[in-house]
């Protein structure tokens, strides 16, 4: 009984870390031989007028040959709001014989007691949730040695004024306006990109036709995205277009990392290949891209009841790590190289134009990826519930801020500053340079 107590008070301590609002489209799935003492099935933000509407059938309950029967009223269904989850860990790390049904910090929907007799054993029940709130909706098996069988069906949800259903937790039933209104910024972004390249078709780098398929996949993500909200948002489920969304997501990612990778690497614009060790950074960030991405597919369309959910969330965290080390290097390489060969190269000014230009491209990347990894999860963990949007919203500015800087950093201009130089501005280079090696 302790080993069952210690491990659900780990698992709500885990959920605290990765738990992410769901956006609660119905779900039914099918609970075969599970012997955790507790399984999360949703996270969602209520109004005052949210609902819990909750179907279980074919339920049966399994003892090993050294337990007995166990107590029907052992077994249940929660809820937890995200106020009570510490004080209920606590509660289970202090008593490690307590169950977390007798607790009072959690609202009781129903027991196994409640239950149709058999063959039925069944139980069919929807309960408003007149107190606005974030709360986890749990399933609890404080019988030791037992394990459940079951069929689930959940429908969580909020009405509006009009009487009609929300399925999108009320933190994030904006997305589906804040989607569309970053992809129509990004194909206007597009269409400029697309004007400045054929305006400047003298300076047309092949890297420059990579940044523009990067922006039409942000965009084409971000309508997928917005379009499969709104129909989780109405219907409550899933449908074709959530396919789409995370192709996209895919390709976007992708050509995300690679295109950093390119443009700091110098490909296309000093050189016209990769050093080897250049292709092995690619090599090793595309593939850890599709398992992340992977990792993303199994915690978006599955959801917490997974046995396996935590560890997706571990890979995805981990993987998001990796890359994000790895396409440092690059930039790192290119700035080393350019400070070397500024040295020896006669051309001083332009070297040192160009390693100003990756040092600043070197800041606007860390920048970027501290924002989107560290300040877009603290916004998530530390905002009200029914302003969850706000994280996203932020995400995506500062993605749309990056993507401008960059692109305006690298567009395709004939005069641009960082390749043409005067004389004037070559002896002072060489001066500058000189004063450098004298100071180091």
């Amino acid at each position: 009984m302790a080993k069952t107590a210690s491990a659900a008070a780990v698992f709500l301590l885990l959920l605290l870390f990765l738990a992410t609002p769901s956006t609660a489209e119905i779900k039914s799935l099918t609970i075969t031989s599970d012997t955790r003492p507790m399984i999360l099935f949703e996270q969602f933000g209520f109004t005052h007028t949210g609902h819990v509407s909750i179907a279980v059938s074919e339920v049966s309950v399994a003892a090993s040959a050294s337990a007995s029967q166990p107590d029907p009223s052992r077994l249940g269904f929660f809820l937890l709001s995200e106020e009570s989850l510490i004080q209920v860990a606590i509660e289970i790390q202090q008593n490690p014989s307590f169950c977390v049904l007798d607790s009072h910090y959690i609202t009781h929907l129903f027991t196994f007691r409640d239950l149709s007799p058999p063959p039925s054993a069944s139980f069919n029940r929807s309960y408003p949730v007149t107190f606005p709130n974030e709360f986890s909706l749990f399933f609890a098996n404080c019988a030791p040695d037992t394990s459940v069988s079951m069929a689930v069906r959940t429908e969580l949800y909020n009405l509006d004024n009009d009487g009609s259903r929300d399925y999108l937790s009320a933190g994030v039933t904006r997305l589906p306006t804040l989607f569309s209104v970053f992809s129509l910024a990004y194909l206007a972004f597009f269409a400029i990109w697309v004007y400045i390249c054929y305006t400047n078709r003298r300076s047309f780098h092949r890297i420059h036709l990579l940044m523009a398929a990067l922006l039409l996949m942000k965009a084409l993500n971000l309508i997928c995205a917005a379009e499969d909200k709104h129909y989780v948002k109405v219907t409550g489920t899933p449908h074709g277009w959530d396919v789409l969304f995370y192709i996209f997501q895919l390709i976007r990612v992708v050509l995300l990392f690679t295109v950093i990778v390119l443009i700091g690497t110098g490909w296309s614009f000093l050189k016209p290949f990769l050093q080897e060790k250049e292709k092995k950074v690619l090599m090793v960030v595309i593939p850890l891209q599709v398992l992340a991405n992977l990792a993303s597919v199994v915690i978006g369309e599955t959801g917490p009841f997974i046995k396996d959910w935590v560890t997706w969330n571990q890979v995805f965290l981990l993987v998001d790590v990796i890359c994000c080390c790895a396409i440092i290097f690059p930039i790192v390489w290119s700035i080393r190289s350019l400070r070397e060969t500024s040295k020896t190269d006669g051309k001083a000014a332009r070297n040192l134009a160009k390693l100003t230009l990756f040092r600043q491209f070197y800041i606007v990347v860390i920048g970027y990826l501290y924002f989107t990894r560290i300040i877009v999860f603290a916004l998530k963990t530390i905002t009200a519930y029914k302003y969850r949007w706000v994280s996203n919203f932020a995400e995506e500015a500062a993605s749309l801020a990056f993507y401008v800087v960059m692109f305006y950093m690298f567009q395709p201009v004939e005069k641009n500053e960082y390749f043409v130089l005067d004389e004037e501005e070559e002896e002072a280079a060489e001066l500058a340079l000189r004063e450098e090696e004298f100071e180091l």
